[in-house]
């Protein structure tokens, strides 16, 4: 892809999508349009990001590349949700020729939101690059039409959410000081074949409400429904969060469907690698 925008002057912008975890999450009925109703809290990680760069090239208009540096990408670049993104704005604007390098960092199939993360900066670096202006409510709906978790990326804070994921209440939460650690096991899960797993059911506790109070006394209130089936076919992954107990972690979980598990410390970790881990990173919050 060359980058060189038209009349050879390079228009370029860069943005971070960044991950998601769940803290807690709960299926609660499936729908007649075939989605389940969720109630869960999203909390961002600004400390992992993928990459995504847009590039206004010398193309004719509404043509759009898109490079995706991920080994683990085996789709058509056309599935990508960058590349979806673009094609939703272009129905709406007239956009430019326009180039996308995507380098992922953000495990794929790990329940960290990812994709949907791409999609909304996307959204956002499109209205910069050509002056589209989008107001919020614009860039919510069309988030909306990409993804269930892409409109939870356009305000990026902390926030309750329910319906299929598109419903988003900020609420205040801060986990600044605390320590996380991540961890991909290494094992991909499909998110609509979990959700064959599921037997939807009303919760006890609503996550929104549990996070009101102290990490250290989440572990009995706070849970994801994925969980037991996907443990129970996955045992590794169960594994995995027992291992974060076991190294002085105040709550673990598994994050969205998987199969990323977290675990939150009070004081920086001193963690041995997870045998066999994709991805093993620990941050500060």
């Amino acid at each position: 892809m060359p980058l060189c925008g038209p009349d050879g002057i390079e228009t370029s912008m860069v943005v971070f999508p960044n991950a998601k975890i769940n803290l807690g999450l709960c299926i609660t009925e499936k729908r007649s349009d075939g989605y389940h109703n969720i109630v869960s809290v999203f909390y961002p990680l600004r400390n992992c990001c993928d990459v995504l760069e847009g590039i206004h090239l010398n193309l004719p208009d509404h043509t759009c590349r898109l490079r995706i540096m991920d080994e683990h990408w085996k789709e058509p670049e056309e599935e990508n949700l960058v590349y979806k993104a673009y094609q939703l704005l272009a129905g709406d604007f007239l956009l430019g020729g326009t180039g996308f390098y995507l380098k992922k960092t953000i495990p794929t199939g790990a329940g960290l939101g990812g994709g949907s993360a791409d999609a909304a900066f996307a959204v956002q670096l499109l209205s910069q690059l050509y002056n589209l202006n989008l107001s919020r409510e614009q860039k919510l709906a069309y988030a909306a039409r990409l993804g269930s978790d892409v409109a939870f990326f356009i305000d990026n804070t902390p926030a309750a959410v329910s319906g299929r994921g598109e419903v988003i209440r900020p609420i205040s939460l801060s986990l600044s000081g605390y320590f996380l650690c991540l961890i991909h096991p290494g094992i991909f899960v499909s998110t609509p074949e979990a959700y064959k797993l599921i037997s939807p059911r009303v919760p006890q506790n609503l996550p929104s409400d549990v996070v009101q109070l102290a990490p250290e006394k989440w572990k009995p209130l706070l849970v994801n429904d994925f969980e037991k089936p996907l443990f129970e076919k996955h045992p590794l992954i169960g594994r995995l969060k027992d291992w974060m107990y076991e190294h002085g972690a105040i709550f673990a979980l598994m994050s969205g469907s998987g199969s990323a598990v977290y675990g939150i410390f009070e004081k920086k970790p001193c963690l041995p690698a997870f045998p066999g881990a994709l991805f093993q990173r620990e941050f500060l919050l």
